[in-house]
């Protein structure tokens, strides 16, 4: 038959990449939103996320996500710190002036990843577990350099579930708590 090349596939940041983007396609389905992509990724946007219809928001509220993902979160104090941005990803971010709403999305991914998901009779498990931030009320920097990084501080209350990512989408006053 065939001879699998254990080499064959994705780099495995590629491949890291690609998990965290279908970990929250996986929950945007659940919480019946639609995603999308744009062709040419020319302002930080991995995913746009919408509620398609009539809502009190008005028609089809919409987010836009920056999707990233880390080996090594270290939750400290009630804060899932990550420094994984750099200064053109976090100005792509930071402050008030997006017509659409922008989030980063962090996912902590297994180092390997054939421990990405496991098969159970009761379901799929993916592991392990995203976090959510607005960085609408931080300031861009000023000059951003490419080779420097920016950390931020995410609540670790800010648990990406499909209930949460429709809230977000619909900017519910009040995120469910898990």
């Amino acid at each position: 038959m065939f001879e699998v090349d254990v080499h064959q596939g994705l780099e495995q940041n590629n491949q890291q990449g690609q998990f965290g983007a279908d970990y929250v396609r996986v929950l945007a389905s659940a919480a019946g939103l639609i995603w999308s992509q744009d062709v040419v990724d020319m302002d930080g946007v991995d995913l746009c996320l919408k509620l398609p219809g009539r809502t009190a928001r008005g028609f089809s509220p919409r987010i836009d996500v920056q999707v990233k993902t880390s080996v090594r979160l270290v939750n400290r104090d009630g804060w899932v710190l990550f420094n994984g941005l750099k200064e053109p990803q976090f100005n792509r971010l930071a402050g008030p002036d997006f017509s659409v709403p922008r989030y980063l999305f962090v996912v902590s991914v297994p180092r390997q990843p054939v421990d990405y998901t496991d098969l159970y009779t009761s379901g799929l498990l993916l592991r392990y577990i995203g976090y959510y931030l607005s960085l609408a009320d931080l300031k861009p920097v000023t000059e951003p350099d490419r080779r420097r990084t920016r950390s931020v501080r995410i609540p670790a209350s800010n648990i990406l579930t499909a209930a949460t990512l429709r809230a977000l989408v619909t900017e519910t006053a009040e995120l469910p708590t898990v």
